[in-house]
């Protein structure tokens, strides 16, 4: 029988490598930054021939609240939240707030036309319809072939 040395030290370090790595998977819409946490809203890009769709989740938000700004390459979305309840029971006074601001850039796959994007923000989801450039429509490449 071989006897193997229990390391106690050892095993906690590997116990909090995989509670981290479990919480990171639980949390995918999270970014963590030097100032804490911070929101990152979940995105969904879809590519058609002539445009590209993306939708945001962005629950607990007004239109007012979020700034969206494209350029031919990237989407910028940013916005702040701002939230407080208050609620008096047995008199007992209960107040919780949440406050935080976000932004997040997202890198298209085509150049747009910036200047004919239509958004729309309803039930806490943004849709951005994002129309391609002419040249980048239907592109297709002549390929030479050596033989």
């Amino acid at each position: 029988m071989t006897l193997i040395r229990w390391e106690p030290l050892r095993e906690m370090d590997s116990l909090q490598r995989e509670m981290n790595r479990l919480f990171e998977s639980l949390t995918p819409h999270i970014d963590r930054t030097s100032n804490g946490i911070a929101f990152v809203p979940a995105a969904e890009m879809d590519e058609t021939p002539d445009a590209i769709h993306l939708k945001l989740e962005i629950p607990g938000l007004e239109a007012k609240d979020l700034d969206v700004e494209v350029t031919p390459e990237a989407v910028s979305i940013s916005g702040e939240r701002r939230s407080e309840t208050k609620t008096e029971e047995r008199g007992m006074t209960r107040s919780e707030f949440r406050y935080g601001s976000f932004r997040r850039v997202i890198p298209l796959p085509a150049r747009i036309q910036n200047d004919r994007v239509q958004a729309e923000y309803k039930n806490g989801v943004l849709n951005l319809n994002l129309p391609k450039a002419e040249s980048e429509r239907n592109h297709a490449v002549k390929v030479p072939i050596c033989g």
